[in-house]
């Protein structure tokens, strides 16, 4: 155990939670298919999210070639998605929004418009 209260930022902290989980998810869960990541920027400065973003596009190429390997990230962060796929990590994106009569509805986003 770290003690952490002192030495680095809320970002800092909020990174090295997400490093430890991806390094958690990668060692456990090598013939695991998904991994979900929801809101991974929060609370992150700009240079944690480009760090993030490497680290991320890193472990897409790793997997690139392992079968049924799929990555979902949940986030409102639209520059960190442009990030990914300028990176080429990214394979699809998806907007999620409500429609005129409230319903939820999925929209493919070209990889080529993030960038």
């Amino acid at each position: 155990e770290i003690e952490m209260r002192g030495r680095c930022s809320a970002g800092q902290k909020v990174l090295a939670s997400l490093i430890v989980r991806l390094a958690l998810a990668e060692t456990f869960c090598c013939h695991c298919g998904i991994l979900a990541l929801d809101e991974p920027t929060t609370n992150l400065d700009e240079q944690h999210i480009d760090g993030l973003a490497r680290a991320l596009a890193r472990l897409i190429e790793t997997r690139r070639s392992a079968a049924h390997f799929q990555l979902v990230i949940i986030t409102h962060d639209e520059r960190f998605l442009s990030q990914l796929a300028r990176m080429s990590a990214a394979g699809l994106c998806y907007r999620i929004s409500k429609n005129d009569r409230g319903h939820s509805q999925a929209t493919k986003i070209p990889v080529d418009l993030l960038r």
